[in-house]
């Protein structure tokens, strides 16, 4: 009844409240994208459309305040390559041999294009992105915290036929393990013991979700997650201790069953069981397929169609992998935007989490550190899951390029200047007209 009323409130509320400020439902959107709320409480939400109704308020209140500031600065490039490969995506679709199943996934994917585009128009300050970042984490913290009730309650949530929002065990590995990285710095940069301990619990809770979700792929992009926060941490003793303590505890949450399990993704082909067998084969039919279709791909949800031409495989077996059931289903083209768009806000944000680099407010630095953490193990982990519609990737992505839009947005007398090792703002005259 909690989930019922919960809903409720936020899906109409929210929306009443997104006439006067859009970003509340922005945030809203976002929120339930990762909860979701039909499968999270399906014994008392029943299907509905939530998030429709939410996306509804916001774009009207977004016209209604001036459809936002479209000065994107240097996040501008990220922004163009995602709308570019969704329009790429249509493209693509147009040329499918059903394009109607093709233009199924377009639509999808419009629902994560045009809220995160909105969303770029209405950030503006680092409070809004901390407001986002606090969402995220919450809403994923929460998931994680549920599963965690339910495990030790003797019910494997990730493993059962029942799922989470159509996702299956290895897809909400890969959804965990984007949701660490963010949760780990906050629970390092957030100003308050009490927010510090909730950040770092939620990585907890999501780190043993992806163990008990007994998901190769999972554990290894958590394992990059790690190892990219050590380098990204301020290298000091405190820092490292904390770090210290995380990983003794997530240790100590790995059982011999999850180690075991992790151990198979490298070994021979002799040694390695049936289903890591099966990826690597279905890896080589999506390069086949690039090869064959390099421009525009099968189409869109297309792969399943196709793939039992090269194999012994099922119709409508998907490849196990993001990155190369892309290229296989929109061409090279597609996958270049997709890689873009992740990468250029990764390469971008990386200045800004050394501690000599200059920056206006220091959570420009702590947020870069916490998007390119969780983004460096969401592409590993990604790599084992077919996984296009997962909205939280790119959700991390809009903290990244909203704070390469605050961080280009300066004026001229707030610019930093390295000088002798110190920083200093010159005082620029600015000109009048």
């Amino acid at each position: 009844m909690k989930g019922l009323i919960f809903t409720y409130l936020l899906t109409y509320g929210g929306a009443v409240a997104s006439f006067f400020n859009p970003y509340i439902g922005l945030l809203i959107y976002v929120c339930f994208s990762i909860i979701r709320p039909e499968s999270l409480w399906h014994w008392s939400v029943t299907p509905g459309s939530y998030s429709r109704v939410v996306a509804l308020a916001l774009f009207i209140g977004w016209a209604m305040h001036g459809f936002g500031n479209w000065n994107f600065g240097r996040s501008g490039v990220v922004v163009a390559a995602f709308v570019g490969y969704w329009v790429w995506t249509f493209v693509s679709a147009t040329q499918a041999v059903d394009s109607d199943l093709s233009m199924v996934y377009v639509e999808s994917l419009a629902k994560i294009v045009l809220p995160f585009v909105v969303g770029m128009t209405l950030i503006d300050s680092v409070q809004k992105l901390k407001l986002l970042a606090w969402v995220i984490l919450l809403s994923q913290g929460y998931v994680a915290y549920d599963f965690n009730v339910a495990y030790y309650g003797g019910f494997n949530r990730p493993t059962s036929e029942v799922g989470f929002g159509g996702m299956d065990n290895n897809c909400i590995a890969v959804a965990m393990v984007t949701g660490v990285g963010l949760a780990l710095f906050m629970g390092f940069h957030a100003p308050v013991w009490w927010q510090k301990v909730l950040g770092l619990v939620a990585a907890l809770l999501m780190a043993h979700v992806v163990m008990f979700a007994f998901s190769r792929g999972g554990m290894l992009g958590l394992c990059i997650t790690g190892f990219t926060a050590f380098l990204l941490i301020p290298k000091k003793p405190k820092h490292y201790l904390l770090f210290a303590l995380v990983v003794a505890a997530a240790l100590r949450l790995a059982g011999p069953d999850v180690t075991k399990r992790f151990y198979t993704t490298f070994t021979d082909e002799k040694q390695r069981d049936a289903s890591a067998q099966s990826r690597v084969e279905l890896w080589a039919v999506c390069w086949t397929l690039m090869q064959e279709h390099p421009v525009f791909g099968v189409g869109p949800s297309h792969f399943g169609r196709v793939v039992n031409r090269y194999g012994p495989f099922p119709h409508g077996k998907e490849a196990h992998t993001l990155w190369l059931q892309v290229g296989a289903e929109v061409g090279f083209p597609g996958l270049g935007l997709l890689l873009l768009f992740y990468g250029l806000c990764v390469v971008q944000l990386w200045p800004l989490t050394w501690e000599r680099y200059p920056v206006l407010d220091p959570w420009h630095r702590y947020i870069a550190r916490m998007v390119i953490a969780s983004l460096a193990g969401f592409a590993v982990a990604a790599q084992f899951v077919s996984l296009q519609g997962l909205e939280l990737p790119y959700y991390i992505t809009l903290l990244g390029a909203g704070v390469l839009k605050l961080a280009s947005a300066s004026s001229p007398n707030q610019i930093l200047i390295p000088y002798a090792n110190t920083y200093y703002r010159p005082q620029v005259p600015v000109p009048t007209y």
